[in-house]
């Protein structure tokens, strides 16, 4: 099985490029919506996060954490971000590699882990080839106000947040320039696509996670 480490900051369009990869018949598994179900109450990262950070974090006493309310903490606080990383990302791990597996036993040609911590959470290691999706700083900014309803500051406090484009781009395998059209994006895709041995064309999956 041929596995992809897809990610890309925020809003540069890793979502664009995970639909055309699954139309190509590769298994994704959205590593952000697994991070979301870990710290769901009974799951193995929610009582260590709550400790952490107090019961102010929760919706209700005992109930969902409030995620933008987390994000307030952690997105203005290095320290308290990477305390959230060391609780959340070993849990993350633990759910994708029992997919992997999943997906192995399937017979499954190409599976993508699809996550914008894939550099931090040490998945290069692993992975067959990274992809790197970027865009202009101002698409991101424009994006995360435009379409995801942020507040300017609340966007750039994001975006700050997060390692640097450059960074991921030094270590990529494939790039893909999401500035352009659809059209172009997908030309890119495609080019990087038939690089992979055997180029698998397959049927839609089930295979997600």
């Amino acid at each position: 099985m041929y596995l992809i480490g897809l990610t890309g900051n925020i809003a540069c369009g890793k979502s664009t490029v995970v639909q055309m990869l699954e139309q190509l018949g590769a298994r994704v598994c959205d590593a952000d919506k697994v991070a979301h179900d870990v710290i769901e109450p009974g799951r193995s990262a929610y009582t260590a996060i709550v400790a952490a950070f107090g019961e102010d974090i929760l919706v209700s006493p005992g109930g969902p954490i409030d995620r933008r309310a987390l994000g307030r903490i952690v997105f203005t606080n290095p320290q308290a971000l990477k305390l959230l990383e060391q609780i959340v990302h070993p849990a993350v791990h633990g759910e994708i590699e029992a997919w992997l597996a999943r997906q192995q036993r399937e017979g499954a040609a190409v599976a993508v882990i699809d996550a914008i911590k894939l550099i931090e959470a040490g998945w290069p290691e692993r992975v067959n080839a990274v992809w790197v999706v970027s865009c202009r700083p101002e698409q991101q900014l424009e994006r995360l106000v435009q379409q995801r309803g942020m507040s300017e500051e609340e966007a750039r406090q994001r975006i700050a947040a997060q390692s640097p484009q450059e960074a991921k781009i030094a270590i990529a395998d494939v790039v893909i320039d999401n500035s352009g059209s659809l059209d172009e994006t997908r030309r890119q895709v495609l080019a990087a696509w038939s690089s992979i041995p055997g180029t698998p064309v397959l049927p839609p999956p089930n295979g997600a996670c």
